[in-house]
This record gives structure tokens, sequence and C-alpha cells, in this order.
């Protein structure tokens, strides 16, 4: 059987896998040309570090983008964005469509896995949609930053600079042109106001966006409501950027009073409570907020995007569906409901699951990189706030955002596989990973006599 023959067998969740793998060997071997960086030369892991960072949409960085990359290194790296937020496989159904040829069953079915909560027949229609609203949005977003970086630059490289945030921003991938991303303008409200807007609707998922699309345009001529995903994606997200603005404000109060515009007050907390669910981008120095700012940070990377999206981390929807299980047990009730729905109780115990998993993992590869740390502390001081730096790296590459403390050129070489291990995790996700693992069947196993335990 030839290779490509494999390939179409494969489980769906392999395809993922495969095609995401595929777009960063692919990036790395670009990357490692001469011609990419200025300086004419990249090490093998800095480059699969950068490929894998683009792919995943992260934005962690282990060499400065906007110095170190030649224009065609940075190009590399914004297709690879670009690949990575839409999804190899969404690029592929979409030019076999229009040259006419027809997909695999597994690959339909792929493409359901990834962008659709339940089964639909129009699952073309809705991947024609992605690619559609995909570059309406970063065409629109690139022209205001195109006008906001015309101020300062000539046309062309305003468009250049404006178009590459745009695409970088609605990926939540985080990657910037400036070494300090982008704090010069956090006073800025024409930029700030484009940058946010990119990353929510990135991160929302794509079968919202189809979703609103289609209750837009039909709900006059026909009956049409929005799907409880929707509404669930659409109230957590809210919640989550209220709360996470608000939390900021209060914690760093007087670092944002201390000589600041009214605009850079009001701007600084929205952006960095919607940024570091899982776009990357900054507007303070990190490293200098305080800890309790860092741990509530920590929990918006944690959840990070909607399902469906660019963005990664467990989803909105497992941190609605975790609250909404809560407070069904503490009422001491067995059904699960969202807006008058009842959740499949399947559904809920996976979104447990997947956060026990998720957090052992992250737990797992924090001491991986802290042991490897402590064998080797040439590189950064194994000391009581390395912890909370890795710790915070190690979430930001789980949940692809891209924040970081400062430690990603420092890390080893150790410490970099894992954090690209956690990357690839971090996008394709957990479940997925588990599908490729252990299989989707589930098995009864042997039952034996019940006893009880305690517990709590």
């Amino acid at each position: 059987m030839t290779v490509s023959g494999r390939i179409l067998k494969m489980h769906p969740a392999s395809l993922v896998l495969v095609s995401f793998l595929l777009a960063i060997f692919m990036g790395t071997i670009l990357l490692r040309m001469p011609i990419s960086t200025k300086i004419g030369y990249i090490t093998w892991v800095n480059a699969m570090f950068t490929s894998t960072s683009a792919v995943c949409v992260t934005g962690l960085i282990v060499v400065d983008t906007g110095s170190y990359f030649t224009v065609f290194g940075q190009c590399v790296i914004l297709a690879l964005i670009q690949i990575g937020g839409l999804g190899l496989m969404t690029i592929s159904v979409t030019l076999f469509q229009w040259i006419g040829r027809s997909i695999s069953i597994r690959h339909r079915m792929a493409m359901q896995d990834l962008f659709a909560h339940t089964p639909r027949a129009d699952i073309f229609s809705l991947v024609k949609s992605i690619v559609l609203l995909t570059f309406g949005a970063e065409f629109i977003g690139g022209l205001f930053l195109t006008l906001h970086w015309s101020r300062e630059l000539p046309l062309s490289q305003a468009a250049y600079t404006g178009f590459f945030h745009s695409v970088s921003a609605f990926c939540n991938a985080g990657f910037a042109l400036y070494s300090d991303s982008m704090v010069r303008y956090g006073d800025n409200f024409l930029f700030n106001a484009a940058i946010c807007g990119l990353i929510v609707v990135g991160g929302i998922g794509f079968p919202v966006l189809y979703d609103l699309q289609c209750w837009g345009r039909f709900r006059k001529r026909q009956r049409c409501r929005l799907s409880i995903q929707t509404k669930t994606v659409l109230l957590t997200t809210v919640i989550l950027i209220i709360s996470g603005a608000f939390m900021f404000a209060v914690l760093e109060q007087l670092p944002l009073r201390e000589g600041q515009s009214l605009s850079h007050r009001i701007m600084t907390p929205i952006f960095q409570s919607i940024t570091c669910r899982t776009a990357g981008f900054n507007t303070v120095d990190i490293a200098s907020l305080k800890s309790a700012t860092l741990a509530m940070m920590i929990f918006l990377m944690f959840f990070g995007a909607s399902p469906g999206s660019c963005g990664g981390g467990v989803k909105t929807t497992t941190l609605a569906l975790l609250a909404a299980f809560t407070m069904t047990r503490l009422r001491r009730r067995r059904r699960v409901n969202l807006f008058k729905k009842s959740i499949p109780s399947e559904t809920v115990t996976r979104s447990v699951s997947l956060v026990l998993v998720s957090i052992g993992l992250i737990c797992l590869v924090l001491f991986m990189i802290l042991a490897g740390n402590a064998v080797d502390d040439r590189l950064v001081n194994d000391t009581q706030g390395t912890f909370l730096k890795f710790l915070f790296e190690t979430v930001s590459a789980f949940g692809t955002v891209g924040l970081s403390m400062g430690v990603t050129p420092e890390l080893s070489l150790w410490g970099k596989c894992w954090i690209i291990v956690m990357m690839i995790i971090g996008r394709v996700g957990v479940l997925t990973f588990s599908y490729i693992v252990v299989g989707n069947v589930a098995e009864n196993g042997i039952e034996h006599s019940e006893e009880n335990l305690m517990i709590g």
C-alpha cells in the first residue's frame, strides 16, 4: 500500500495530527533556508520551535520575528499561521472543490469533527463559509491596521505590517514584528479596537460564526434559532472578557493610574483580558505584573478559546459545562441543562475528563521542564520565581496563547522540545490525541460488585 493510500485510510483524528505535523515539517525546512534569516542561519530546534509556534498559532518565540527573519522568512511564518488557523485539510478541501474533485469520506469526517458540533449534510457549505469569513475578516482588519500604521510608515510598509498583524490576530497567533509586541500602542484606540475585534471573531469558533451568519440571513424569512453551542460560547466569552478586564483593572490599578492616559486605562485591561485567552499579543510587560494577575491570566489561558476556532485550551464550552454541572449537583439534580436543553451525560463526563487530563499533562510537562532546568541551571537560575515563569509558559503553550514572562529564549533544548509537544497537543486537542492513543470505541470492561468509598 502506498503512503497516500495509508493516509487516506487513517482515522480522522490521525489525519488532523498528520496534517499539522506535515505543515510543521515544511515550515522548518523553509525557515532553515539562508534566505529566511538575516544572518543566514538558524538552528534546527529554533526553526522547528518557530514553525510549530506558527502552525499551532501560539506565538511563543525563541528569536525576534521582526529583527531576526527576512521578509521571506516573515512571509513563511505568515503562511504557516494561515495554514494553522484554517487547518491544512480545510485548505485542501477548498482546493479540491475549486478544481471539481471529490474528497474521501474520512476527510469529510475529519472536517465534521473540527468544525461542527452536530452532524450536518452541508459540510462543504460550512467549509466555504469558513474560508470566506476568514479572508473577509482579515482583509477588513488589515485595512484598519494599515490606516493605523500609515501615520508612521510608508504606505507599502504600512500595508504589509497591517495585514501581517491582521492575519496573526484573527488566527490568534500573537506573532508581532516588534520586539515589545504591542506595548508601544497601548493607548491607541484604533489599534486596540481592531486587534481585539479580530481576536474575538477568530476565537469564538467557525461553527458560531457560521450559525450567526445563517441566523442573520434567514431569521426574517423562516424560523431560525441560534444553537445552544452559539449561545453558550457567546455568553461565556462575554463573561470571561468582562470579568478578566475587571480583575486586571482592580489588581493593577496603581500601575494603570501612574502617568497613563484615559484611553490606556480603559483599553489595557480589556486588551489583556481578550488576548490572554488565546491570542498572545500584549500591551504591558507581562513579567512586571503581580502574581495575582498572573494567576488570573493562567486561568484564562487554560480554558482558552472556543471549539472549532483558531485557539487552544480546554475551551469555553467546557468551562460552561463544568459550571452548569457544579450547580446541578449542588441543587441535587441529575441532568445538566443549558438554555432549556439537556446536555448528554457523555458530553458532561468528557468535559470533566478533559479538564483532569489537561491539568495532569500540564503538571507533567512543567515537572519535566523544571527537572531539566535543575540539571542545567546555566540558562535560568533555579529559584522559586522560576516555577511561576515556567508554569505560565507551559499553560501558555497548552492554550496556544503565546504570552511569556520572558523565559522562552532561555529554554534549554529539553525545555524547547517539551514546549513544542505542548503546542501541538494544545492546537490539535487533548481529545483528538486520546482518540489516536486509545481509540474512540468505548468498552464496558469488567464489572464487579459495588462497594462504597469515602470521599471528600
